[in-house]
């Protein structure tokens, strides 16, 4: 128990150290809090909390890497309207104590047709964005995780390049006699290192989009239900904005004191009749508040999704309603490469 307690304290350290490092705000590479998995997208768009056999949890959490994850190999992809989406895991485990896991996520915007101030056709031109996850998480005890990622993130548009790198801390506890865990990750711990231009001061560099999560997931003892709690964004409270085209400024809506609290939090909840089959629903106050148009009939922030086993495959769907008549649909496909004998 006393080294137990000594590694929590230490890890803390840690992370309230790195997390300095790092200036809260939006940041640049927004891709990279878009859902992993078509579970994540059903429970809400984020959870850091929920440790099984589910590989795309590396992108949210890296200690969430688990003796489960090993050989796990998922692709996803998802259909956002102005662009094609996707992520892409694998995990590798080194013995009862050490994983690892390797990760890509990527957007593509398609070719763009390139026009100057004439309007003349100046050629055809690329948008990208790509991000490598290289994870590790050690099992310090029975119950706890620690866990680290690397990521170094490529963006290019037109001509343009950029490069940034950023770092995933986080850790993982598990109760396994009381289907309990829960996780804690700071996100996005770097910089932009090349930016899109240079000025007289030399390159101009923006902040990667910065994030502190916490999340609790625990299933109830007699009945088959399991329930996520995740709170976001907890180094800044303040997640209003301004509206570029108010009139005056007494025409802002203020966010009262609840209505800011429930912004941060993220309440997922899912059917699991068997380890071959969920149902999962999912709310997101800040994306129901921000996104929801008065005068129409809307499901923005809730979310919903299931997965089964089909033969070797585990199978997933997962839609979220940003707006009425915009639906992001996500898909997942996972496989064990063990029962191919791999």
């Amino acid at each position: 128990m006393k080294n137990k307690k000594y590694y929590i304290l230490l890890i803390l350290n840690i992370l309230i150290s790195l997390s300095c490092f790092s200036q809260a705000g939006t940041g640049l590479y927004r891709f990279l809090d878009f859902s992993p998995s078509a579970r994540t997208t059903a429970l809400g768009g984020m959870n850091v909390s929920l440790a099984d056999n589910d590989i795309t949890m590396l992108f949210a959490n890296p200690a969430l890497l688990t003796e489960k994850t090993h050989n796990i190999l998922s692709v996803n992809y998802a259909n956002f309207p102005a662009f094609m989406y996707g992520t892409a895991s694998y995990g590798y485990n080194l013995n009862e104590r050490n994983y690892f896991g390797l990760g890509v996520q990527y957007d593509d915007y398609g070719t763009l047709t390139g026009k100057n101030e004439n309007n003349q056709d100046i050629g055809n031109f690329y948008v990208k964005d790509i991000a490598l996850y290289l994870s590790y998480a050690r099992k310090l005890s029975e119950g706890l995780t620690v866990g680290i990622t690397a990521k170094p993130i490529f963006l290019t548009a037109e001509q343009r390049t950029s490069f940034g790198l950023g770092v995933d801390v986080g850790m993982s506890y598990q109760d396994k006699e009381k289907d309990f865990s829960a996780g804690l990750v700071f996100k996005n711990i770097g910089a932009q290192l090349k930016g899109f231009y240079s000025d007289e001061t030399g390159q101009y560099t923006e902040t990667l989009p910065f994030n502190i999560e916490a999340g609790l997931s625990w299933k109830l003892s007699h009945a088959p239900l399991r329930f996520s709690f995740t709170l976001h964004d907890l180094n800044r409270w303040d997640l209003s904005y301004e509206i570029d085209n108010a009139r005056q400024k007494e025409d802002l809506k203020k966010v009262n004191f609840v209505d800011m609290a429930f912004r941060h939090a993220i309440i997922g909840v899912e059917f699991v009749p068997s380890n071959n089959f969920y149902v999962a629903l999912g709310y997101n106050h800040r994306r129901a508040a921000e996104l929801s148009a008065a005068n129409f009939k809307s499901l923005a922030g809730f979310s919903i999704g299931a997965g089964v086993k089909i033969s070797k495959f585990h199978a997933a769907f997962g839609m979220a309603q940003y707006q009425s008549g915009l639906n992001i649909y996500h898909f997942t496909l996972a496989t064990s490469l063990e029962d191919f004998g791999l």
